[in-house]
């Protein structure tokens, strides 16, 4: 079966574009694996199939930020840009769990670019939202609080009451240090805000995080 038909973007591309995709083949990628790291050469523009890779900023100290995710339909900007600026990589690249996907090479990128309407607006739609998701980040980062932005991560990433997270992952997630989500969640934990165990974090009070997260954004 022809993996275009897996693909919801891919799929509704003309019939030469999908053509020439389908002579990619898909690539698995085991939990963990690295796909890049600063300084390689970018190979090539990346859809994913399934799975998800986060995509990290590492700093000079050894510390990191998430500076976004790659699911199914999202682009990842640091091929994007390395295509077309010819830039090497800046930031490092993990699958977070298995993952299925297509790596197209620049000269078939191009190609496609040069011929496909479809496949231009595909690219250049995903790599637009990727960049307001940037500049929210930077928005984040730069004007929050750490308590804003810890108690909007819980919030969003726990399933029902529970958040299966190392408070090492909250940091980079947040751009902050270990050690600092570690006192909020500590404090928190005092306040029956939440709750802490090895590796998961339990809300005691959903309401109060909301509070703090828009309390401390404004």
């Amino acid at each position: 079966m022809s993996w275009t038909q897996d693909a919801p973007d891919i799929t509704g591309l003309d019939a030469p574009a999908r053509a020439l995709l389908d002579t990619l083949a898909p690539v698995d990628v085991p939990s963990g694996a690295v796909l890049f790291c600063p300084g390689e050469t970018v190979k090539g523009y990346v859809v994913m199939l399934s799975g998800q890779v986060d995509v990290q900023l590492i700093g000079p100290n050894g510390r990191d930020i998430l500076l976004y995710r790659v699911a199914p339909g999202q682009s990842c900007i640091q091929s994007t840009l390395g295509l077309l600026g010819g830039d090497a990589y800046s930031a490092e690249a993990t699958a977070d769990g298995a993952a299925r996907l297509v790596l197209i090479p620049r000269d078939v990128f191009f190609a496609l670019l040069d011929s496909s309407p479809g496949f231009r607006r595909l690219v250049f739609s995903a790599f637009a939202e990727r960049m307001q998701s940037m500049m929210q980040l930077v928005e984040n980062v730069s004007f929050l609080p750490v308590e804003a932005r810890l108690a909007g991560l819980i919030l969003d990433r726990a399933e029902g009451s529970t958040l299966r997270m190392t408070q090492a992952d909250m940091a980079t997630a947040i751009g902050s240090a270990r050690e600092v989500v570690s006192r909020r969640l500590d404090k928190w934990a005092k306040a029956g805000i939440v709750a802490q165990d090895r590796g998961l974090v339990r809300l005691l009070n959903p309401a109060a995080l909301i509070d703090l997260r828009d309390k401390s954004a404004m």
